[in-house]
């Protein structure tokens, strides 16, 4: 109604041009019309008017003397309907002019909120414009001249400086690391195998396996190096090398967090980086995943990750990519960036080869896993190879060794890693008692040397024992002969013997075998009583029989019988077997030895003990290379073909 009081006011106040000829009446109407089109005259704009006026076929009816046609022009004007009509009569007139005042007010009233809506926009604007440039003069300001900081922050930061100043010097692993292919040691099989998967228009998935401190990661990270950039390989020359550790990923049920595969930060609770969060859109985070694209991922200890986890991985491999979800993204939001609808819509990229290494057995790695994955298996380290370590960290180390160093360590690991720790804090020593200890290392003038003292002092302080204590012999003894067992990837001797006394009285003799050799190896020294009445026609029930595992250890499995068996015709015959064979297959009751499993590993176990003949089933012949380890291997298939190697005479 503020309209109309104002249209009200502005009639009154209006004034028309004095017509002698007009009644009263008809004058003060006149005045009411020329009010209103001076009103959309303000409102319109004069020009605007006449041009819509024309448009509308008004012109003539404006420029009338008759009120109906002046009003009908505006009626019009305001509807934008140039066929409207007819003139109104003198009777219509007063309704007609109610009418024009309220559309006019209303157009004033919308017009009046239009340029208050419009005058804070160009406020805002200006707002976020004189932001924007505060912004851009500060952030040139802080390029130009840093901030000034508090005496807090100034401490801080100073405190991190001065950490930042102090080195150590090169870690020794990664001093004496492996720089090239040629430098890995004993694993010349594993490598190749490893090398010719990579090099492949075609790269397979790959697990490692074997025993820790042999060279999975090292190997796996140089062959990358050697193939990368090169044809057939797929990998370019800045194929990416992502290493992990299976035992630092679990996997988050809320998906919240998994450096993995990637999560996504919701703009509440987790906060996405500001811009996103106050616009409510969250934020996706690719994990290792996509890092590792177009390279290798590389997972240490995979058999330590969860179940699930490795299912989740499972699919990314499948997909070659990784999807991400939230209840907070809406595809139909505009400002949601462009790049974030790709990560949600279409997933982020994740094409790369695995490599998962485990000193874990293949059967605690999930089968699904397995059956996407090539296998290969790095072998255990013999002494010789631990030898050619020593020798040759001495030589990045210029150091001196004692005669028979390398010898004294490698009887005290098998495992590379350790061995350089071990001639590491021999080093230590060895400066320290040199009288060189409190000089940097660059002025150390001579040369180091390190003695047989060094190393034992350092075994001794680190509670280290000799790995082997078992050894072969070169003097053939009764009822004493070596077995061999495996566990995990690593063989050993098992030192079985016998002894064997007539018994009190004929055929009621007695036999003893240690309960903690495990149900199987009993099983296997009765099996041995049937064969030995076979072949020396003795029954072991004369006998009173006593069957010792030197050290009480558990065999799991009947690969133990030939030895059993011959250590048995032994004790009952006298005849002396040789002290540098080892034997190892499942002996049956008709005397022929059965094929066994781990036979790869049992040989190194009879290497580390100095072993010289290698006995193996006959059909595990093809399970190991002729002259491995440079042993001397007979596959036999009979136990009177094994007794022509184990006994002396």
């Amino acid at each position: 109604m503020r309209f109309l009081d104002k249209i009200s006011k502005m009639l009154g106040n209006r004034r028309a041009p004095s017509r002698p000829d007009f009644p009263r009446h008809v004058t003060e109407l006149d005045r009411e019309i020329s009010a209103l089109y001076s009103l959309m005259m303000d409102v319109m704009g004069s020009d605007r008017m006449v041009i819509q006026a024309g448009r509308m076929d008004a012109l003539k009816y404006m420029r009338s003397s008759d009120p109906g046609e002046r009003i009908l022009a505006l009626r019009r004007i305001l509807e934008e309907n140039p066929t409207l009509g007819p003139v109104p009569s003198s009777s219509e007139i007063p309704a007609e002019l109610l009418k024009l005042s309220e559309d006019i007010a209303d157009i004033m009233a919308r017009r009046n909120l239009e340029d208050k809506i419009e005058r804070k926009i160009t406020e805002k604007l200006e707002q976020d414009h004189n932001e924007y440039v505060k912004d851009i003069r500060m952030q040139v300001l802080r390029e130009e001249k840093p901030d000034e900081e508090s005496p807090h922050d100034r401490q801080k930061r100073e405190e991190l400086e001065a950490l930042d100043k102090v080195k150590l010097t090169q870690a020794v692993m990664e001093l004496l690391r492996p720089s090239s292919l040629d430098e890995i040691v004993g694993q010349q099989r594993a490598v190749k195998a490893l090398r010719s998967k990579l090099a492949s228009p075609y790269p397979q998935h790959l697990l490692l396996y074997g025993p820790p401190g042999v060279g999975k990661t090292t190997a796996a990270r140089l062959v990358l190096e050697a193939v990368r950039g090169k044809p057939p390989s797929p990998f370019g020359p800045k194929a990416p090398f992502v290493e992990t550790d299976g035992t630092t990923l679990r996997w988050d049920p809320r998906d919240v967090t998994n450096p993995l595969l990637g999560s996504v930060h919701d703009p509440i609770y987790q906060g996405a980086q500001k811009a996103l969060a106050e616009n409510g859109v969250p934020e996706p985070k690719p994990g290792l995943v996509t890092e590792a694209h177009g390279g290798v991922l590389f997972i240490d200890e995979i058999g330590e990750m969860d179940l699930m986890l490795q299912n989740k991985l499972l699919k990314v491999l499948e997909d070659k990519r990784a999807y991400f979800e939230s209840s907070y993204y809406d595809p139909t939001d505009e400002r949601v960036p462009a790049y974030i609808k790709m990560l949600f819509e279409k997933g982020a990229p994740a094409d790369f080869v695995l490599i998962g290494a485990t000193t874990r057995e293949a059967s605690a790695i999930n089968p699904a896993l397995r059956s996407r994955c090539a296998e290969i298996y790095f072998e255990p380290l013999t002494p010789k190879n631990i030898v050619d370590i020593i020798n040759n960290a001495a030589r990045r180390l210029n150091v001196e060794l004692d005669d028979g160093i390398a010898e004294t360590i490698s009887e005290y690991t098998i495992e590379g890693r350790k061995a350089i720790n071990i001639l590491a804090d021999a080093y230590s020593l060895a400066i320290e008692q040199s009288g060189a200890g409190g000089k940097k290392i660059s002025l150390v003038k001579e040369k180091i040397r390190i003695e047989k003292q060094h190393i034992y002092e350092v075994t001794q302080v680190s509670r280290l024992y000799q790995y082997v204590t078992k050894k072969a012999g070169s003097t053939p003894e009764v009822g004493h002969i070596f077995g061999l067992g495996v566990s995990g990837f690593l063989g050993s001797v098992i030192e079985i013997e016998a002894i064997a006394f007539e018994a009190a009285e004929k055929g009621k003799g007695t036999v003893r075998f240690n309960e903690t050799a495990g149900s199987m190896a009993k099983d296997s020294v009765f099996n041995a009583a049937s064969v030995l009445r076979r072949v020396t026609g003795k029954d072991l029930h004369d006998y009173d029989v006593h069957i010792n595992v030197v050290g009480g250890g558990n065999i799991d499995g009947p690969s133990a019988g030939t030895a059993i068996l011959a250590a048995l015709v032994s004790a009952v015959t006298g005849r002396k077997i040789k002290q540098d064979v080892a034997v190892t297959g499942e002996i049956s009751l008709q005397g022929r030895v059965r094929p066994v499993g781990g036979v790869f590993e049992k040989a190194y176990g009879a290497k580390q003990a100095g072993i010289k003949t290698l006995l193996i089933p006959k059909e595990n012949e093809k399970d190991i290379p002729e002259g491995h380890l440079g042993l001397e291997i007979h596959a036999v298939s009979t136990a009177e073909e094994a007794f022509r190697y184990i006994f002396a005479d």
